[in-house]
This record gives structure tokens, sequence and C-alpha cells, in this order.
């Protein structure tokens, strides 16, 4: 089998209203996503999504003509690639979705099969004021999920708490509730500095008191040290974080210094699903989490949920989900059926062979940028 061409559809929807990320500086009016689809001469087509894929074509090349099912060769290849470009791990979604058709398997069944089945948790991506994330989450719970994540500015870093207050007096113990503070890296053109160590550990001893699970990027991601020394010095609270980390080096660099608690790389962002499963592996290993990012498109759930599955990671998984601001047909409107979790608020791997998607083709010609 030979790979004969690559294409790239590159897509954006209108939202209106827009969405307010909590993490963006400006409401988003457009979400933008590049479907990859890898050809094949007989007749097997991968799909892949996630990061734009913006600068590829001067690197296709390198792929043209390859065996696809060479999945390792091509991630050696792809990390040359990062070094001087992007971020093109949506490829290797593609390829691993070709091989899990021709061995007519689930990608999680060829990566290892632990399980089947992981909890989602709902991670809520705008900033509300503390009654209307409280009755959010009560909303949450009522459609099945055991577990929802909250964003805190750490320069609205009161109301933050407030919200985080609320949601557990009214959820008691019912759901676990995570704390997002988005300090590990920042949106281009964004300067402001990331909070120093001695932030980070009084606002997360005040999480521990309303036992918060994790609190997540609570520093910047490139300090390492500092991460493990909060981590060593927050009793009551896990430390998580990883999700845009750049290399698979930087990734083990983190599990050496024992930095996270839940190692949390995205991979169709960092590192990609065959470093990515053996990141989870390790970090399993040495009794750590391995509960990956998702926050880009159903296509980089599902990779996501391949990966994790495969090597039994979790406890929870990251659906992201905040409605109405963000939905499910919002953030898959590229394929067939969007993904959900079931009505226990568990994400199940797809029985069908490869990644398990179907695009919408209408959607693609309405929507191509």
């Amino acid at each position: 089998m030979r790979i004969t061409s690559i294409r790239l559809d590159r897509l954006s929807v209108p939202l209106d209203p827009p969405f307010p990320a909590a993490w963006d500086p400006q409401p988003r009016r457009t979400f933008a996503a590049t479907v990859v689809r890898v050809e094949t001469d007989e007749g097997v087509v991968g799909v892949g999504s996630g990061d734009t894929m913006d600068g590829f074509e001067a690197f296709q090349h390198l792929f043209l003509g390859a065996d696809p099912l060479a999945i390792a060769r091509h991630v050696r290849t792809l990390e040359t690639i990062d070094f001087h470009a992007g971020r093109f791990w949506p490829l290797e979604v593609a390829l691993w979705d070709i091989a899990g058709q021709v061995a007519g398997l689930p990608v999680a069944t060829l990566l290892g099969g632990a399980t089947d089945a992981i909890p989602a948790y709902a991670s809520c991506g705008m900033l509300l004021p503390a009654d209307e994330r409280a009755a959010a989450a009560l909303r949450l719970r009522d459609e099945g999920f055991k577990a929802l994540k909250i964003r805190v500015d750490a320069k609205r870093l009161e109301e933050g708490l407030a919200a985080v207050v609320a949601t557990r007096e009214a959820v008691g113990a019912t759901m676990a509730i995570m704390v997002d503070l988005n300090q590990g890296w920042r949106m281009a053109g964004d300067r402001a500095p990331s909070l120093d160590p001695p932030a980070a550990r009084a606002i997360a001893a005040r999480l521990a008191e309303l036992d918060v699970l994790w609190v997540e990027e609570p520093l910047a991601g490139t300090d390492i040290r500092g991460l493990a020394e909060l981590r060593a010095s927050a009793p009551g609270i896990r430390i998580a974080g990883g999700e845009m980390t750049r290399t698979f080096t930087e990734l083990l660099a983190a599990v050496e210094a024992d930095a996270f608690d839940v190692h949390q790389p995205d991979v169709v962002l960092a590192g990609g699903m065959l470093r990515g499963r053996t990141l989870g592996e390790v970090a399993l290993a040495r009794n750590r989490w391995y509960s990956p990012h998702t926050w880009t498109n159903g296509i980089g759930l599902l990779a996501n949920l391949h990966v994790a599955a495969a090597v039994g990671g979790g406890p929870f998984l990251e659906y992201p989900y905040d409605p109405p601001g963000w939905t499910p047909e919002r953030r898959d409107f590229m394929l067939a059926e969007p993904v959900r979790p079931g009505p226990d608020g568990v994400l199940r791997v797809p029985s069908t062979p490869g990644i398990g998607l179907v695009l919408d083709d209408a959607a693609l010609r309405r929507y191509a940028a």
C-alpha cells in the first residue's frame, strides 16, 4: 500500500452568538478546523484533525509514495518537521485510521486495548457568575456527567473561586470538580506573565479545601522545577498539565521531574498518538494519571479517546462541553454525528475499524474556508 495524496480541507464555521472562551482575548466569532485525508492506492482513506496544519504543503512530499502503515517512521519524520515548522500530528491520526481499517479493528485495540470506555468530564470553557456556574453544574449532573472542569481567570481570582464554592455547595459529593488556571501557555500576542509559585501554591491550598480533584496548568508549562515543587508542597490536590508540551523528550522530562500527578498531552497537538501512548504507559507505571487534553473537535477527541483507552487512562477524559455557548454540534460540525457520551456520562470507543468517524460531506462543502 502507498500514500497517493494528502488532502487538507480548511473549514470555518461562524459562531452566532460568539463563544467567550476563558482563554481568548475576544469572544470567538468563528471556529476553524482542518480535516486531513490520506488517500492510498488501495482505496483506504484515513482521516485526522486537530491542529491547523498551516505550512504542511511544503513537507507532504516526505510522505507521498510511502507505506502508510510505517507509522513509527512517519512519526520520526513528523518530529523533524516539528522542529522547523508546525505541529502536524493530525496526519498521524489519519495514518492510524488507515491502520485500523486495514486490520479491521478500532485503533484503541491496536494500541493496547486496556479498556473500551472512559467516564467523561464536562470541560466548561466560559467564565460564568457563581450562581450560573452552579446551576449549569446541576444540569450537567442531570445529563449523566460525574465530573466537570471550571475555568478560573487568575486576574479575576475571587470571582472564579466563588464559582467553585457555589458549584461544590450545589453538587455536594456527587460530582468531581477540576479547576483550570490556564497558566501553561499563552495565546499569540498575550504577553501577560504567568502566576509565580507562591501565588499558585496559595490558590491550590484554597482549592484543596473545596475537595477539587486537580488544578490544571497552575504555572508556565516550561517551569518544570516550579511545577515539581508545587506538586510536592500541595497536599490534598493533584497538579495537572502538559497539554501543549512540544516534544516527547520534554514530556518524559516532566515525568522524570515528577512535575504532574496528571499528565495531559493532547495527541493532536503535543507529540502525537504513538508518543502519547508511550507517555501514558510510563505515567501509569509511575502510579500517575494519564488524561489527555482534548479541546479541538470531535476528530481530535476521538484520537485522544483511542490512546487513553488503549493504555487504561483516566479516571476521566476531557469532553469540551459548556452549553449553550459550546455544544457538540458546534464542536463537531464536520462530522455526520457529533461525539457524545452515553446517558451514564461515559465515552465509549467506537467499535468500527479505525478511528470510527463519518465526515459530513455537505458540511465540508458548506464551511470550506
